[in-house]
């Protein structure tokens, strides 16, 4: 499935609910008061989510491209029936008297730095994933939020779907026998945008959107929305889209991280185009389960094209197909039977949104579905994967140190060089 219609699947509950969408000022009595850093196209998905949900205004967002600017105050004014303040700077939003809560939804190369400040100004804080780009900038986060003590919920909304709850049910129960190995996989074929080297768009401070990442030169394939197959920015489709597979494998397995990790693979197809690997197969030695990622970004991706996004669990008695709103059951032996179940979920994205706002607004960090913590180790762990792709070697995680062991050239990326001005936290 191309991930233009998977992500229009997935978050068909905020795009129908939001066309029509108006929520005078005076409707409800209390509002929490939501800024948004980062208001491009994921960042207003996130902040829609929350007016649909109800019961906050968003009086301030920022963003380095005044287009995106200017068009997000224009619609958040239509939605909610009042302007929010604009910034260039998220500094300057976050300075802002009467904030409860900010979102973040900028690309992954400034989660860190922003998610800190907010955490200095005392705000809650709904972030995007990835937690952060490097694992020593997830460590400092996480220790941010204890020291703040604010509430926090990371953008990992598949925790919402009850395909993947019912997934876990079934393999407690012992549907399948003892777990055994797992695999999971999103084969798609991107759509690349213009590669040419050119001047940014008028305007996009690109120096600003680059911030603490290296300022490669501007094409339209690495900056807004297309940075995710792109190293300094995104960390290629383990990164960006992979986690939300691996998050859920988590989730469902009761995992904490695996201890070791050895990734392969390379640029073969849009070498040139791309500058993270399109083929990749990465063996992590989860406690429970071994577990194989997969993915070609290129040909047909699966032999059986209706499996190509989504996670098998293997046991003795059978297999279990999952992905987001349906689940495949293959009896182990001849004359195997299968059984397919539908089981939908609307608005996953809606729900994660709302589940944090109401952990707020209630002021209970239990209600919460991500913690920082528990974001950190999902992170970390596509991280790890892809610096063994990155050193061609093996590298073994020591779970109660939180770093890496025997592995010097390994151990060198668990933190990448901050540009300029910036500083590594």
């Amino acid at each position: 499935m191309e991930r233009r219609k998977f992500i229009k699947v997935t978050s068909i509950g905020s795009a129908a609910v939001a066309t029509n969408l108006f929520i005078p000022a005076a409707a409800q009595d209390k509002k929490l008061r939501i800024g948004l850093i980062g208001a491009g196209w994921y960042g207003m998905v996130i902040t829609k989510a929350a007016l649909i949900a109800g019961g906050v205004e968003v009086t301030g967002i920022c963003d380095v491209d005044s287009d995106h600017l200017a068009t997000s105050a224009d619609e958040l004014e239509k939605l909610q029936g009042s302007r929010p303040k604009t910034f260039k700077y998220y500094h300057d939003l976050l300075d802002m008297k009467g904030l409860d809560a900010v979102f973040i939804g900028t690309p992954p190369h400034w989660h860190a730095l922003q998610f800190i400040a907010a955490c200095g100004k005392g705000l809650d804080i709904y972030c995007e994933k990835p937690l952060a780009y490097d694992i020593k900038e997830g460590l400092a986060m996480v220790k941010a939020a204890e020291k703040a003590g604010n509430i926090v919920q990371i953008g990992f909304q598949r925790r919402q779907s009850e395909a993947f709850k019912k997934t876990k049910e079934l393999l407690d129960n012992g549907r399948i026998g003892n777990l055994h190995q797992i695999t999971a996989q999103i084969n798609y074929n991107p759509e690349l945008k213009d590669t040419t080297i050119q001047p940014p768009p008028a305007s996009l401070d690109w120096d600003e959107w680059c911030g603490p990442a290296p300022k490669l030169d501007y094409c339209p394939n690495i900056g807004h929305m297309a940075w995710r197959l792109e190293k300094a920015y995104g960390n290629g489709h383990l990164t960006d889209w992979g986690i939300h597979h691996i998050d859920i494998i988590r989730k469902i397995t009761g995992e904490g991280m695996p201890a070791e990790f050895y990734s392969t693979g390379g640029t073969y197809v849009l070498n040139g185009k791309i500058t993270t690997p399109d083929t990749l197969t990465s063996q992590m030695a989860f406690k429970r389960a071994p577990l194989l990622w997969q993915h070609r970004l290129w040909g047909i991706g699966d032999a059986n094209k209706e499996f190509n996004n989504g996670i098998f669990f293997h046991g003795e008695k059978g297999t279990i197909f999952a992905d987001d709103s349906r689940i495949v059951i293959i009896d182990a032996g001849k004359g195997s039977k299968r059984e397919d179940l539908s089981v939908p979920t609307e608005g996953m994205q809606e729900i994660h949104v709302k589940n944090f706002l109401d952990a707020v607004k209630a002021k209970n960090k239990k209600l919460i579905s991500c913690t920082p913590e528990d974001a950190f180790q999902s992170t970390a762990i596509v991280q790890l994967a892809m610096i063994s792709y990155y050193t061609g070697s093996k590298v073994k995680w020591d779970l109660n140190k939180k770093e890496l062991t025997g592995n010097g050239e390994a151990s060198g990326l668990l933190a990448r060089d901050y540009r300029g001005k910036y500083q590594h936290p």
